[in-house]
């Protein structure tokens, strides 16, 4: 089983948990990188499952008739505020790679009543989107997950407009992790072992043809996922603990990334990711960043 392969089964169980801005420790996870609890009221509950590392449309200066894509779209949060930001002539446009999270979106959709919104099912490198057909492009706290991240930045170029923005959270390096966590397998589903370096994601938007390049820590503390109960870094209580089959396989890549056993479940994966983030403070490697670029005109 491959690490995407493992990434969209935890983030499948997540959409499948039951998490909403009604569980207490998922809206604090929220308000603490950046939403409002007016903007949480505005949209169906569940779109919010705790797994937030900002706030996207907050500095993305959505404007009305706009089309904005959501990267990692999840169960549609930054979507639905993105979509009552451009308006009934804009279009906010989620791609997920996890069925069972487009599944969710799409109920919280008819829910919300939204109807300038669409969902597609793909990855981030490999949009199914026409080229320079967006003026916006967010995403939060998924990028650090894609196995091939300059592929990514070569995408958002090609389908952004002329003049077209990124608006991103996401997470970024610091420094260099410990191999105890930069080898472990759930701190990369936890969004930690994939982050890259600030510079690297600097220079990486420049390579695919950015301009105005800026990758800014917002100084958010990443502990906030783990001071809550049954929560470690980005990964949700549902990703953790919800029994499964094994995900222990040979062909797991890359390959230094370490597989924790799971003959005892999730909840056995959680203590472990839980016990490595106990002896590191996330926040002295992994920032918070904000990240914006414009593709030239």
């Amino acid at each position: 089983m491959s690490v995407t392969e493992i990434v969209q089964l935890k983030y499948g169980n997540v959409a499948k948990s039951g998490l909403s801005s009604d569980n207490a420790g998922v809206l604090a996870i929220a308000q603490a990188f950046g939403y409002s609890g007016e903007e949480l009221s505005s949209i169906p509950a569940e779109a919010n499952m705790g797994l937030s590392c900002g706030n996207p449309t907050a500095f993305a200066s959505l404007k009305p008739g706009e089309t904005v894509v959501d990267l990692g779209c999840g169960g549609g949060l930054d979507v639905f505020l993105a979509a009552k930001k451009v308006g009934p002539t804009g279009r906010a446009i989620g791609i997920d790679m996890t069925p069972a999270m487009l599944d969710l979106a799409r109920q919280n959709a008819v829910k919300g009543g939204l109807e300038n919104v669409e969902f597609h099912l793909a990855g981030i490198d490999k949009l199914p989107l026409a080229d320079q057909t967006v003026d916006c492009i967010i995403s939060n706290c998924v990028i650090n997950l894609a196995e091939d991240k300059p592929a990514v930045f070569a995408e958002m170029a090609r389908v952004l407009k002329p003049g077209g923005r990124l608006a991103i959270s996401d997470l970024a390096l610091l420094k260099p992790l410990p191999a105890e966590l930069a080898e472990n397998l759930m701190a990369y589903v936890g969004c930690i072992a994939g982050a890259i370096p600030v510079q690297e994601y600097e220079s990486g938007l420049k390579v695919a043809g950015f301009a105005e390049v800026q990758v800014v820590n917002t100084g958010a503390d990443l502990n906030a996922y783990a001071s809550l109960e049954n929560q470690s870094g980005c990964c949700s209580p549902g990703m953790c603990c919800e029994p499964e089959s094994s995900v222990e396989d040979s062909s797991v890549t890359p390959a230094s990334l370490t597989v924790i056993s799971t003959e005892s479940g999730n909840s056995e994966l959680h203590r472990e990711l839980s016990d490595l983030l106990r002896r590191y403070n996330v926040n002295d490697f992994v920032a918070s960043v904000r990240v914006y670029a414009i593709k030239p005109a």
